[in-house]
């Protein structure tokens, strides 16, 4: 079995946000020191509840990629504008997940869970209304706040409130969203976008909040810090400046007419990172800790799973796209062929303790990283004339193998981190990680906006699709000069892995 020293809930979490689970034998759950020594009777329940608030987060997320371009029609703009959509949910998930852990601490767990619960109804119902791309935008900013505090809270809501002994079993519950949400996401996204309207998309998530609130306020007790740390919100404001300009200019670079507004926000976005930099350095408390780039192998799972997410952000964004507007398939057949990489996630997470234990993290994150990213990269080559069976196969492997990769990097990443500075190193990682989703799906959407340019199209054909594929692959194979630097022995202790 792949038993992790240090590899918690931290790592889960981390997971769950790349729509990777781990294998169930592979965790060793950990707990807060001040979580309690018996499980109440209803600890299932708990895990119950904070289990479906995740759902319905995860259900939204990927059952919306396979609406955009019915959306796009409603709005009256290109299908390769709605990335926008995306990336705003994305961009509000990395500015408010290293705050939400400070927030439950001050006003308690139960409070915030509740708020978060809220606010992710509050998005949807705005998103259902939404007459314009605009709106739609600011819905999905206001739903990515809520969804930003539903994991972190939703985690320490589990650690206060069951006993070690019975993690595993709550963790089993957790899991659940996560492996079953990216896999009914796609095809229910295409029957409700071909047979109903792509606004209950968002409806159905009224009653399931509305149900979450009472149940929380039930069952689930209001934990609190009782001298909690103070918020650093200097910090949260420089860097939530600096993300979401650098992210929005990255976004306006893939719109015709928009130069100078991309150049003037990535300019204030790299400004407000070099001020984050000087606040943050040597400082307690940083809402980002920049000293846990110090350790190497940390360092190096930053780096390089960075670069890796491009892919990963970009194939949500790209596939239903292509498949919709430059094969002419409905939205049905869309979602039922592009749930394949979620059915190739869920075949690796038994694979992985073995994979890991024959070969070690450096092997593994060098060839199979090669090996997924070039999966990707060949559905550049697909077309309506390709069997249905062949095109949901490499989606598949290339699911199954990108799946792996992410769960080497999120369980390396901890190796070296002290349990002290687990709670901000996770804050940290999972906003990278947010992060580079939602660069990958701006770099995709000014991929295929050059290469529509360049080819003289006023829409996107298959051409220019391929070209947004084979740029962000690309792109992601520079990872592979990272996963060179691991070490040999590189979490040898984790992996079992000895040369």
């Amino acid at each position: 079995m792949l038993t992790p020293r240090r590899r918690g809930i931290a790592t889960v979490n981390a997971e769950i946000r790349d729509g990777i689970v781990p294998a169930a034998s592979a965790m060793t759950p950990a707990r807060d020191p001040g979580g309690p020594e018996a499980s109440g009777a209803n600890y299932r329940l708990v895990a119950l509840i904070v289990a479906s608030a995740l759902f319905m987060e995860f259900v939204d997320a990927t059952v919306l990629a396979t609406a955009l371009p019915t959306m796009a029609r409603d709005f009256g703009v290109r299908p390769p504008e709605m990335s926008i959509a995306l990336t705003s949910y994305l961009l509000a998930l990395a500015v408010f997940i290293p705050a939400s852990g400070l927030l439950a601490d001050r006003f308690g767990s139960r409070t915030v869970f509740r708020a978060a619960i809220a606010l992710f109804m509050l998005g949807s119902f705005a998103c259902g209304q939404a007459p314009s791309l605009e709106f739609i935008v600011l819905a999905r900013f206001v739903q990515g706040m809520g969804g930003a505090m539903m994991i972190p809270v939703g985690r320490l809501v589990l650690l206060r409130s069951v006993a070690k002994q019975d993690m595993v079993s709550a963790m089993s519950w957790l899991l659940v969203p996560a492996l079953i949400g990216p896999v009914i996401g796609p095809p229910l996204g295409g029957f409700i976008v071909t047979y109903l309207d792509w606004r209950w998309i968002f409806y159905i998530n009224l009653p399931v909040g509305l149900l979450g609130l009472w149940l929380v306020g039930r069952f689930i007790a209001n934990f609190r810090e009782e001298a909690p740390a103070a918020i650093d919100w200097p910090g949260f404001g420089l860097s939530g400046v600096s993300l979401g300009c650098l992210l929005f200019g990255c976004e306006m670079a893939s719109r015709a007419g928009k130069a100078p507004l991309a150049v003037g926000l990535l300019a204030v976005g790299a400004l407000a990172g070099v001020l984050y930099v000087r606040h943050a350095r040597g400082r307690e408390g940083a809402i980002l800790n920049l000293a846990l780039m110090q350790d190497r192998t940390f360092r190096l799972s930053v780096i390089a799973g960075s670069i890796t997410r491009i892919t990963q952000g970009a194939q949500p964004f790209l596939l239903p796209l292509m498949m919709q507007v430059g094969f002419g398939f409905s939205a049905v057949h869309s979602g039922l062929i592009t749930v394949a990489t979620a059915i190739g996630s869920l075949a690796m997470k038994g694979a992985a303790p073995r994979v890991l234990r024959a070969f070690g993290f450096r092997r593994t994150l060098v060839w199979n990283g090669v090996i997924g990213t070039a999966g990707y990269a060949v559905c550049g080559l697909f077309g309506p004339g390709w069997p249905v069976w062949a095109m949901f196969g490499v989606l598949v492997l290339s699911g199954f193998f990108m799946s792996l990769q992410f769960t080497a990097y999120n369980t390396i990443a901890y190796d070296g981190i002290a349990p002290a500075q687990m709670s901000s190193a996770t804050a940290f990682y999972a906003t990278f990680q947010q992060l580079m989703l939602s660069l990958g799906i701006c770099v995709a959407a000014v991929a295929l906006h050059l290469a529509m340019v360049l080819h003289g199209h006023a829409r996107p054909l298959l051409d220019d699709f391929a070209a947004a594929f084979w740029c962000v692959t690309a792109i992601s194979l520079g990872a592979t000069i990272w996963n060179r630097r691991f070490a040999a022995d590189a979490g040898a202790e984790i992996s079992g892995h000895s040369e």
